[in-house]
């Protein structure tokens, strides 16, 4: 382990983060009501150009009117090469309730947008007297966005979260797809006549989560395009988990359950880590580093992995 320790992200369930555009406000009180840990309204890509200052308008009236209980409410803004993304800033720091937790920043490429973007909202927040200071999640949807992703985890102490946006992400890169996450028809390899589907996304989720880990942040998996495959939402996002993401994006209601019921730690596995935890403890009282647990070693490493699953468990019942 280096001397410097890997800082903990937030503690906060973030299991399902629900998109719905600002500019349907039929959709924010169902919303609220629904199983998603984050509830993001989105000013950007959802929302028309023309549609723009009401979704604004709506958004900032529905963050103080709605009952949004104990969820995260999450505002995403325009993205930086948009004549847009100020103007939601100043009007979301400077009018919006403190029931704002978080901003949502897409098309990030660099550490510079994240700095532009907190230089405002310090400023605002300190000429408005805002004691509760908001806190970022970034989308990381691009080339550079990538090649850069540990400064920009890095960027600011208010950099909470941090997403994969598949399709901006893949069109950026080149990538010959029109679909948003999952497998794709021509990723494969060939062993004699079979063929083997391998994840376009891994490694771009892999490149996010260790610069996560390694600043404190949330590492979340992005959007699954086709909302009527459940199995294909299942599978990639028990990928993403895998790796070490905490959640997933859903696009439609349908979405919550199945984020929800992959990143929640199934009771076996929580009985099985507060076992495992309890057979190091016996080791410890022996003298012992490491111990045997149904067949296998365990040892301090051990120990870290079960505390996380339980940690995770304790935290999404407390709520």
């Amino acid at each position: 382990m280096s001397f410097r320790l890997q800082p903990q992200p937030v503690a906060r369930p973030n299991r399902c983060q629900l998109f719905g555009p600002g500019s349907n406000t039929r959709l924010f009180e169902k919303m609220a009501a629904s199983a998603a840990d984050v509830i993001n309204l989105d000013l950007e890509d959802s929302v028309a150009p023309s549609d723009k200052n009401q979704a604004r308008a709506n958004v900032l009236q529905a963050i103080g009117d709605v009952d949004w209980g104990n969820k995260t409410l999450s505002v995403r803004i325009n993205s930086l090469d948009s004549p847009y993304w100020y103007r939601d800033v100043v009007n979301l720091l400077e009018h919006a309730s403190r029931r704002l937790d978080q901003i949502m920043i897409p098309k990030v490429g660099c550490a510079a947008d994240i700095y532009a973007v907190d230089a405002l909202v310090t400023a605002i927040e300190a000429a408005k007297g805002r004691k509760k200071r908001v806190a970022f999640e970034v989308i990381i949807e691009s080339a550079a966005g990538i090649a850069h992703v540990e400064e920009i985890a890095a960027a600011s102490p208010r950099v909470q979260a941090m997403s994969l946006g598949a399709a901006d992400f893949a069109a950026s890169m080149g990538m010959q797809t029109t679909s948003i996450g999952g497998t794709q028809e021509h990723y494969y390899m060939l062993q004699g006549e079979t063929r083997h589907y391998s994840d376009p996304w891994h490694w771009a989720q892999v490149a996010i989560v260790a610069a996560c880990r390694t600043h404190g942040v949330l590492p979340v998996d992005g959007p699954f395009g086709d909302f009527s495959d459940d199995e294909g939402y299942r599978a990639q996002a028990h990928r993403a988990a895998t790796l070490g993401m905490v959640g997933k994006w859903a696009i439609h209601p349908r979405q919550i359950a199945l984020a929800n019921e992959v990143f929640t730690p199934s009771e076996a596995a929580v009985s099985e880590a507060r076992e495992i935890l309890a057979a190091m403890a016996e080791a410890k009282a022996a003298g012992a580093g490491a111990t045997v647990y149904k067949g296998r070693l365990v040892d301090i490493a051990s120990i870290k992995q079960a505390e996380g699953i339980v940690k995770q468990a304790e935290m999404i019942a407390g709520r």
